[in-house]
């Protein structure tokens, strides 16, 4: 008969074995190779907090990819000359689509110097001195040797989501920001949606009280796009999601979420546990690929699962259930959730809640109601730009107006690097959780502490 120390000895292995933990046998090896990635380096500079800098009359600006991004971002910059912007320089590493832009440009009256053929004709323009911001719209790996590069020449940053892929890459944004002292912002445009303003407002106007839990998702079907030759250049997407597992776009449905609660503004991410789904629909669409495609006869592992879920505890006992899937044949979501002890908001479609009418979704009589009482007052402000301009139904034209008149006025810039950080560190956190069988794996903290500070968002501080 055994004794009682060996039978927990006993199911101690058995439970690590059932988690998937690849034979470790302690606590102290699960979290060992997972301790560096918290280490807080030693700041080379001071936190970039509130950064506000001398008022830029008219911000010159430089763009660093003229893809689809890219290109729509062209013509709403331009739409802000001459009063508050002029678009100096374009890059691109295929020489027609910098023609495209500068002929698009110069028909609107700006001419600007472009830049093309080479790899690193981007660090040449970066050099110029008559560049206030760069724009950086290229393949995720490139977003961080770009945007660290820009800030050594004295620009001011603003980079296409993702930020980051890597922790490391985090910090680095981090560090270059503070040791310069100058604005690094991730250019989520989904936290200014029509929608997602309004429930931030009334979360602000505490029409759902004490909030507990929000669910966020980026479900959108890549599939056509990323195994199209005229899609994402080079493949870049397809290569993402074969060489990954995790959430690797998290940043749509995730940053109106983390606006919600407060995150980084007095609540921060604590913990997130990832799980992917089996892979199939990416698999089976390359086996139709006609022959002479660069994918066609592909024999090699794709380690993406068609849905990637993950679960986000704060500091403060919120939970967010976040959820990644561009492969499936689903409807465009992402799910917008939030609940509180007074509210709950579901999108697509927009719906609300509200605890003294009923226990169903409000008439349309009422929801008009709360949506006209609690409307961002920036839609009203910009509607005659935002009908011109558009960009996902306006969102992509409040974002740059935001960051231009952010410039234009001194003022902090709406996000910050560390929101940068955060958001996207999700991506390489996840990954870790998945891969070493849907552990629970911390945050690092990019603020040094400060996320305790109660601040006012940006998009709610001033107009």
């Amino acid at each position: 008969m055994k004794s009682d120390q060996e039978r927990r000895s006993f199911l101690k292995k058995g439970l690590l074995g059932s988690v998937g933990l690849y034979g470790l046998t302690n606590q102290t090896q699960i979290t060992e190779p997972l301790e560096h990635e918290l280490i807080i380096p030693v700041a080379k500079g001071k936190s970039v907090i509130d950064l506000a800098v001398a008022p830029i009359k008219q911000v010159k600006v430089a763009l660093i990819g003229i893809g689809a991004r890219g290109s729509g971002h062209v013509s709403q910059f331009a739409a802000l000359f001459p009063d508050k912007a002029k678009v100096t320089a374009l890059c691109d590493i295929q020489p027609e689509r910098v023609e495209k832009a500068a002929a698009k440009l110069k028909a609107k009256g700006q001419d600007a110097i472009t830049y093309s053929g080479k790899p690193d004709a981007w660090k040449e323009m970066c050099k110029r001195d008559d560049i206030d911001l760069v724009v950086i719209a290229t393949p995720w790996r490139d977003h961080v040797p770009m945007a660290v590069y820009a800030m050594q020449q004295g620009k001011h940053v603003v980079i296409e989501v993702p930020a980051a892929l890597t922790l490391d890459e985090c910090w680095q944004l981090v560090n270059t920001a503070e040791e310069t002292q100058r604005n690094c912002m991730m250019m989520e445009n989904v936290c200014y949606g029509d929608e997602e303003l309004w429930v931030l407002n009334m979360v602000q106007q505490e029409v759902f009280g004490t909030l507990t839990y929000a669910e966020a998702a980026y479900i959108h079907n890549l599939t056509e796009l990323m195994l199209s030759e005229k899609g994402y250049y080079d493949f870049w997407r397809l290569k993402e999601n074969i060489a990954h597992d995790g959430n690797l776009y998290p940043m749509h449905g995730l940053g109106p979420v983390a606006q919600y609660l407060e995150i980084l503004r007095g609540d921060r991410f604590e913990h997130i546990v990832s799980m992917s789904s089996m892979e199939a629909s990416l698999s089976e669409s390359i086996k139709k690929l006609p022959s002479g495609h660069p994918y066609s006869g592909f024999k090699g592992t794709i380690r993406h699962g068609d849905m990637n879920t993950s679960m986000i505890k704060t500091n403060k006992g919120r939970m967010i259930t976040l959820k990644h899937d561009v492969v499936s044949p689903r409807p465009y979501d992402r799910i917008n959730a939030l609940a509180g002890t007074h509210a709950y908001h579901e999108g697509y479609p927009s719906r609300l809640s509200i605890i003294d009418k009923g226990h169903e979704f409000l008439k349309q009589g009422d929801y008009d109601e709360y949506k006209s009482k609690y409307k961002h007052p920036i839609w009203d402000k910009l509607k005659k730009e935002i009908e011109v301009n558009g960009g996902h139904g306006g969102m992509d034209f409040v974002l740059i107006y935001r960051i231009i008149d952010a410039l234009n006025q001194g003022r902090p810039m709406d996000m910050d690097v560390y929101d940068a950080a955060t958001w996207s560190s999700v991506i390489p956190l996840s990954e870790t959780s998945v891969n070493k069988g849907s552990i629970s794996v911390k945050f690092p903290d990019f603020t040094r502490g400060r996320w305790k500070e109660k601040r006012e968002l940006g998009i709610m501080a001033s107009l």
